[in-house]
Formats: C-alpha cells, sequence, structure tokens
C-alpha cells in the first residue's frame, strides 16, 4: 500500500456518532474542520486496517505525519489541512497528537484503568475538540470543560462498539479492573449477549461517563462564537441520552443508539434550552447597563 488513503473506508461525517462541522457550523468554518475531520479519519482507516501489518501501519502513519509537516507531498489528504494550518496560523499539535493515539492504538490493545482509559482520550478526544475550538479562535481557557466532553464522547464509542473492538481488532477500552470488579472477563466481549457481570461493568461505566459529564454542562455558554455554542449543547444533550441508554441497553444484543426522531427531538430541545439561556444573559447584561 502506496499511501494512507488506499486505507481509506467509504465511513463519512454521516456515519460518526456526533455532530462533524453540522449546518450549525458558520460556513467558514466547515473547511478546515472537514479537512481535519478527513487527515484525522483516513489515519484511523490505518490503525483499524484488517490486513496491515504493524509495522507497515506505523509507516503509513508516519508518511502522513512527514506530509501534514511538510516534508514531502506523498498524501494527498494531509495537504489541505496543512494548507489550512499555515494560513490561519493553527499548531499541527493536535493533529499529531491524534496520529500518537493511532499509533497506540497499534501497540496497545488494553486499559487496565479509569485514569488510564482518560490519558489514552488525551491524544484520541481531546486534541479534536481543542482544534475546533482554536479554528474559531476561542480562549484556551475553554479547554479543560472540552476535554472532559471529548473524553464523555470517546468512551461513550467505546462502550457503544466494545463487542466489534474485540471481535475485530482484539482491543478492549473497557477499563479491566472495572470489569474484574464486575466480574466480568474480556472473552465474555466475544458473546452476542453481555454475561451479567459484563451488563454490569457497562451499565456502570456509563454511569461513570454520564457524572464525568456533569462540569460540562456550562461549557457552551461559555463559547463566544453563538453558532458553535449551539452544537456543543446539541452534542452535550445527545451525549447525556446516550449514556442513560447504555446504563439499561445492552451494546452486544443490539446497536445502542438515538434514533432520528429522538436526535431531532433532542437538538430542537437542546436549541431552545441554549438559545433561552442566551436571550436571559442579553436581557441581564442590558440591565446592568
Amino acid at each position: 500500500m502506496d499511501t494512507a488513503s488506499s486505507a481509506r473506508t467509504r465511513k463519512s461525517t454521516r456515519d460518526e456518532n456526533f455532530p462533524v462541522a453540522s449546518w450549525l457550523i458558520a460556513s467558514q468554518y466547515r473547511a478546515p474542520i472537514l479537512a481535519f475531520y478527513e487527515f484525522v479519519r483516513t489515519a484511523d482507516d490505518v490503525a483499524d486496517h484488517p490486513t496491515l501489518q504493524p509495522l507497515e501501519k506505523l509507516r503509513l502513519l508516519d508518511q502522513l505525519e512527514a506530509s501534514l509537516l511538510g516534508h514531502n507531498d506523498t498524501e494527498p489528504v494531509a495537504l489541505p489541512l496543512r494548507s489550512i494550518l499555515r494560513e490561519r496560523g493553527l499548531t499541527p499539535k493536535h493533529a499529531l497528537d491524534l496520529l500518537d493515539a493511532f499509533r497506540l492504538d497499534i501497540r496497545k490493545a488494553r486499559y487496565s484503568t479509569w485514569d488510564e482509559l482518560i490519558d489514552y482520550c488525551r491524544l484520541s478526544a481531546m486534541p479534536v475538540g481543542r482544534y475546533v475550538l482554536d479554528v474559531h479562535g476561542e480562549s484556551e481557557a475553554s479547554w479543560p470543560a472540552n476535554d472532559a466532553l471529548c473524553a464523555a464522547l470517546q468512551i461513550i464509542n467505546h462502550l457503544q462498539d466494545c463487542g466489534e473492538d474485540f471481535r475485530t481488532l482484539d482491543r478492549v477500552y473497557l477499563p479491566l479492573d472495572a470489569m474484574q470488579a464486575a466480574g466480568a472477563d474480556v472473552a465474555d466481549l466475544n458473546a452476542h449477549r453481555s454475561s451479567p457481570g459484563l451488563r454490569r461493568c457497562l451499565a456502570g461505566l456509563a454511569a461513570r461517563t454520564e457524572n464525568f459529564l456533569d462540569p460540562t454542562s456550562s461549557f457552551a455558554g461559555d463559547i463566544r462564537d453563538w453558532r458553535l455554542s449551539l452544537e456543543v449543547s446539541v452534542i452535550h444533550r445527545l451525549a447525556l441520552r446516550l449514556t442513560q441508554l447504555l446504563q439499561h441497553q445492552d451494546p452486544l444484543s443490539r446497536r445502542v443508539h438515538i434514533g432520528r426522531t429522538s436526535a431531532l427531538g433532542i437538538t430542537i430541545s437542546a436549541l431552545a434550552r441554549r438559545m433561552s439561556a442566551h436571550s436571559d444573559r442579553q436581557g441581564a447584561h442590558q440591565v446592568r447597563i
């Protein structure tokens, strides 16, 4: 395989669990976000490729990095992002952190504790939100809330896909100590229905992720860009709903997701709440003046 792009699947933004550069985002920011998405999606597909050997995967990830940093033009998918970073004076660090996360996926397949999983999310999830904030010119003061939200989104994905991750990639993102405490075993992930112990483990991790989202409830209100704050508000509400579903539904026996009708209802509700909060804040500001 000559380039990383050859490993690219047909997966697009529509296949993701959460919105990516949706219509809520202002048009001038969509191209930078989509360029980042295409670069990261390609790297992810390399790391998850079913037949490539680990050394070949690492070589392709290194090739992506070299093209992103301008050392060569071998990887076409890196060129739009490289150009955007240069034109807008943005750092490549967030993309480089994600490449390190994919390298870690190739080398590491188990996580012993929750803290170890969060450390993985520092590379695999948090940089995504930080990049979007940078594109919008938001302050780094918003990073802690972003990091918590992005980590929660990543863990939700791990819970949803725990069976497939184990069967197809031999990866287990569920903390091993949590599995042991619940009376579950890694082999339980190979079944078509969760064992009682695995069910307890998944429900407990979903509840912990819901609690992890608590500090992010005011995140949208701290974002200056109005349209981005709306998108973050929607994502937050969708994430909360998924953690609740995962506490009661079995991701091994069924796909745990939010249907279109429910997603639309959650979106409308989140937008209404955000607009109401914004209106109240504007009114309070005028009274103070």
